[in-house]
């Protein structure tokens, strides 16, 4: 298990995911969304190499639309 924050919330995983699995398990998979991995901007085509570890502190933003 590993430890993480995101948003500002402490969460246990029970494995290190990689930031593509993290955001199919918060069901943000195929949205629009900025992620930052310790104060830095992870890209979008880093998301399935990018992996986490114990003591992350994560950043998810959701783009939302609308006028």
């Amino acid at each position: 298990m590993i430890s993480v924050t995101i948003n500002g919330e402490r969460r246990q995983l029970e494995a290190p995911l990689n930031c593509t699995e993290l955001l199919a398990r918060l069901d943000l998979a195929g949205k629009r969304v900025a992620l930052e991995r310790n104060g830095e901007i992870v890209p979008r085509s880093q998301f399935a190499v990018e992996r986490l570890a114990e003591g992350d502190r994560l950043e998810i933003v959701v783009a939302v639309g609308g006028g």
